[in-house]
């Protein structure tokens, strides 16, 4: 499978520059509602260590590339259009919005931490970024619940007879979330209520509908504008906030993540995306020089300029997805080695990995290796993060 992360939030609040940034992409931007209309898609790329190094040779790969011992592993990332209160209902580019959402594995919900932009994406001054915060989760809850109301009519109606289990009408009516009934099962008891939604009040039927929402698309919040002192200001106050404790937060500014890349194309500065610092290799105009040198400040003090550290953070933290190398402990005939690097699930096994590969090498499975420690590994033996896997089958 190919992973997809979501960029979600509401309009004017620099979604489309944190696009650009990541994918280089030339999506329009501007401080103005529905800058993007349509659902932008772009190869990104998140950070894996690369394995090559291990087995004393350089890695030659097929997808993405490779600086440093640091393999840049392609992932889709959909800028998705700017979200407005009510979206559930219709409003703003609504329902459309909710459609190309759902096609997102995991949401990177970007925020502007300055304050400096309300509701509806206009300018203002001294906006809580918890509000934002609150009205995407709020309209996604509101999405979910109407589709678990649809489900618990179904249910009732008896559509599929007397014996069928409320979890079984559920995973069907919301089968579009990739959750089944077991799952849903777990969920309903997890929160103390019964298999039964005629004992279900308000405020159960929400608190379910948001808890199958935080499981099914899981969101970090990407904090950007992160290199001005208002946003700096609001970080503080929003993130010790213990209403947003089940959150991620990755401070971010997206600006600045351009304008190294930018930088690094035209050959003045060396720069690797996700690094906290970087090398000026030209002379500059004055103004300039002292841009980067406040750049640099920030990518100094937080670790980077959040952009990578929010894809890989979206992916392999919050999803849970793990990156595993397919090859052999030398490089082939032709000198290729190491030549992809793929994205799972985690809990993925080594039959798993053979028919992600292609589907006649999963059928003829007989074993794998791991390749590091040269022992054989079973059909249900899981991978883990890295691991470099060697496949034997009959096809």
């Amino acid at each position: 499978m190919s992973y997809k992360i979501g960029l979600v939030g509401k309009p004017s609040v620099g979604k489309s520059t944190f696009f650009n940034a990541a994918t280089m992409n030339d999506v329009p931007e501007g401080a103005y509602p529905f800058t993007t209309i349509d659902p932008s898609m772009g190869e990104a790329y998140v950070r894996v260590d690369c394995a090559a190094p291990e087995f004393d040779h350089t890695c030659t790969p097929n997808h993405g590339y490779c600086t440093d011992g640091v393999r840049f592993v392609p992932t889709k990332l959909v800028d998705v259009a700017g979200l407005v209160p009510g979206a559930h209902e219709g409003k703003g580019l609504g329902n459309q919005f909710l459609t190309d959402l759902n096609e997102a594995d995991v949401l990177v919900h970007v925020v502007d931490f300055t304050g400096e932009t309300d509701l509806e994406g206009e300018p203002t001054e001294d906006h809580d970024p918890r509000e934002d915060i609150d009205f995407l989760e709020d309209e996604l809850d509101m999405w979910y619940l109407d589709i678990l109301e649809k489900g618990i009519e179904r249910y009732r109606s008896g559509y599929h007879g007397e014996d069928k289990a409320i979890e079984d009408d559920l995973a069907e009516q919301m089968s579009a979330f990739k959750i089944n009934a077991d799952e849903i099962k777990q969920v309903v008891l997890a929160l103390d209520l019964e298999l039964d939604p005629d004992t279900w009040d308000d405020e159960d039927r929400q608190s379910l509908a948001r808890e199958i929402r935080i499981r099914t698309k899981p969101m970090l919040i990407a904090a950007n504008k992160m290199d001005t002192p208002e946003a700096q200001a609001n970080w503080e106050a929003v993130t010790e906030d213990p209403a947003y404790e089940h959150l991620t937060f990755v401070p971010v500014s997206a600006h600045a993540e351009k304008a190294l890349k930018n930088g690094n194309e035209q050959g003045v500065l060396d720069y690797r995306p996700g690094d906290e610092d970087f090398t000026v290799t030209a002379d500059l105009p004055e103004e300039k020089a002292a841009g980067l040198e406040q750049i640099r400040d920030f990518v100094t003090e937080f670790g980077g300029t959040g952009v990578q550290q929010a894809l890989e953070t979206a992916l392999f933290e919050e999803l849970g997805a793990i990156a595993v190398f397919p090859g052999a402990r030398k490089p082939q005939e032709d000198g290729t080695f190491l030549q992809d690097c793929f994205v799972l699930p985690d809990g993925s096994t080594a039959e798993d990995f053979a028919y992600f590969l292609h589907t006649d090498i999963g059928e003829g499975f007989l074993h794998a290796h791991d390749v590091r420690t040269e022992r054989q590994i079973g059909a249900d033996t899981e991978l883990d993060h890295r691991d470099v896997v060697e496949i034997t089958t009959t096809n």
